[in-house]
């Protein structure tokens, strides 16, 4: 069911510091994402945040186009994926070895993903250069080995704390992030080193509860933690699950290969594609071949 506050990103600034940050609460959208592949607990989970922090970080940049997150590691999760568009459309995917995992319906990231690294890009077209960052995977969360690669490659103080909740209306996630932006961070006076660690406390005392929602509006929840410092909210983007997968991409991906490859992966006469984001099927016979290689 969704609520006034969920699939939402809400931007914000302290007052009294001239920090930013960011609000994300996620429920049918992040729920449509993991309900469709059915995953196993600590694959949901992991997947879950990725999706997340994923919402947050993309709501901090200015872009049109896609933005990514993804793991690649070498442990019983070997892949996590997640990538949302500029008007805030969101999907995600896990690679795993089912035989590998733990059992517990929780597991840290670092014994779920081992050894590896995470990579986000920013790709706004052909015509424009593309932006990539990676890290290796150090932390037991997605917002730990984020928050090690802000610190350690771009210099930049991130504070990033993020929730995820199975509830009997389905799976919910929130996201909180506070920045000190670049040209302010070198020289600080000690008083607003001291605003960033009051900052950093106050962040840490929001409850899971309190984040993925949905008893606490989060307008509610950012006067509750910044109020007396002052907190100023701007417009807010909406994000929802949608992927971008159709029959016109998959038939254009059949056209680039060779027939002879494309023979190759019939089964009893039929080509079948599956979108390891959304899980849609896709299904062609020889009519259905022939048509599209006869007008290529």
């Amino acid at each position: 069911m969704l609520r006034p506050d969920d699939d939402t990103a809400q931007p914000f600034q302290i007052e009294a510091s001239g920090l930013r940050g960011r609000l994300v609460r996620l429920g049918p959208a992040l729920d449509a994402i993991l309900a469709t592949h059915a995953y196993p607990a600590p694959v949901s989970h992991a997947l879950g945040e990725m999706v997340v922090v994923s919402a947050v970080l993309s709501s901090l940049l200015k872009y049109d186009g896609i933005f990514t997150l993804q793991t690649s590691s070498n442990g019983p999760v070997r892949t996590l994926m997640a990538d949302i568009t500029s008007d805030g459309a969101m999907r995600g995917y896990a690679r795993f070895d089912a035989d590998a995992l733990p059992d517990d319906d929780w597991v840290p990231l670092d014994a779920l993903l081992g050894r590896g690294h995470l990579a986000f890009t920013v790709d706004q077209g052909t015509h424009t250069e593309r932006y990539q960052g990676i890290v290796d995977l150090k932390g037991s969360t997605v917002a730990e080995c984020l928050q090690h690669y802000f610190r350690q490659s771009e210099q930049i103080d991130v504070g990033l704390k993020s929730a995820l909740m199975a509830t009997p209306d389905g799976w919910r996630g929130g996201g909180l992030l506070v920045q000190r932006l670049p040209d302010a961070a070198p020289d600080m006076p000690s008083d607003h080193e001291d605003d960033w660690r009051r900052a950093m406390v106050l962040m840490e005392s929001c409850t899971d509860g309190e984040l993925v929602g949905p008893d606490v509006p989060i307008n509610d929840l950012l006067f509750r933690l910044f109020h007396e410092d002052g907190v100023r909210v701007f417009t807010p983007s909406s994000l929802m699950q949608r992927c971008r997968c159709s029959r016109e991409r998959v038939e254009m991906i059949l056209r680039s290969l060779d027939p002879a490859e494309v023979e190759d992966h019939k089964v009893d006469g039929v080509v079948t594609m599956t979108c390891e984001f959304c899980n849609t099927t896709y299904t062609f016979d020889a009519v259905d071949l022939a048509r599209l290689f006869a007008d290529a």
